[in-house]
């Protein structure tokens, strides 16, 4: 007898090949900054720095809006020159900011159990490597793989660096997520042709057709389709 199809109800957003009689390896991507990690009162400081070491005026607020783009992108969108001399300014604020980073409650336990559930896990972000590796260190989950800007491919909205990871972890798009909190994120998983699901917790807004959105990291769990019993979870967590 065939397996049952899930309900049409079901809010789930896993892969198409699960429940065909075979289980097809799935992949689960996340962005870094505004969905892992809370970076926002770095990149204050980092713009700030900025603002006062280059003559800049342009509001943090419309740094923001660009985030998830390379920087070069950001820069030439908000007509600022010197790109690299602003970059390296912003890079080593960030560095001795770098202890306010705080990693979102809960996400941890949510990435343990996904890992439990059989799902590979990696991270596609617009923050260089050396930047972004020591972050990711921090939340001890098995990333099996990390793309960030300087290697082969466009950045996001390009679905380049999704595409790479995906190669990476042996994953077909059709079985794959990827989490985001900007606009350039939802757009990049559109182009690859992986689900999308917007972590509401973070620093932008979907954009139209409205997405799949978790207000919260639990709620990831719910439209991944995972039990919260996968764990492995801490004592005194929150699941």
């Amino acid at each position: 007898m065939a397996p049952k199809a899930p309900p049409a109800a079901s809010p789930c957003v896993t892969g198409s090949k699960r429940g065909r009689g075979f289980e097809a390896p799935r992949g689960l991507l996340l962005d870094l900054d505004g969905v892992l990690v809370d970076t926002r009162p770095v990149m204050e400081i980092a713009w700030r720095a900025v603002q006062e070491a280059h003559g800049v005026d342009t509001p943090f607020e419309a740094y923001q809006e660009h985030l998830g783009r390379p920087f070069d992108d950001i820069m030439a969108r908000l007509g600022l020159a010197d790109a690299e001399e602003i970059h390296r300014t912003y890079t080593e604020a960030s560095a001795s900011a770098s202890h306010r980073v705080q990693e979102f409650e809960g996400i941890t336990d949510i990435l343990l159990a996904v890992a439990a559930d059989g799902w590979s896990l990696g991270v596609v972000t617009s923050k260089p490597l050396a930047r972004a590796a020591p972050l990711l260190a921090r939340l001890g989950c098995p990333f099996a793989t990390v793309r960030a800007p300087g290697g082969h491919g466009r950045g996001k909205p390009a679905p380049d660096p999704i595409l790479l990871a995906l190669i990476d972890l042996g994953v077909d798009p059709a079985d794959a997520t990827y989490v985001g909190d900007m606009a350039v994120d939802q757009e990049a998983a559109r182009r690859a042709g992986v689900s999308y699901i917007h972590a509401g917790w973070g620093y932008g807004r979907p954009m139209g057709p409205s997405p799949a959105v978790a207000e919260t990291p639990r709620q990831l769990l719910h439209l991944l389709g995972v039990s919260a019993s996968n764990g492995p979870f801490v004592e005194g967590g929150l699941l």
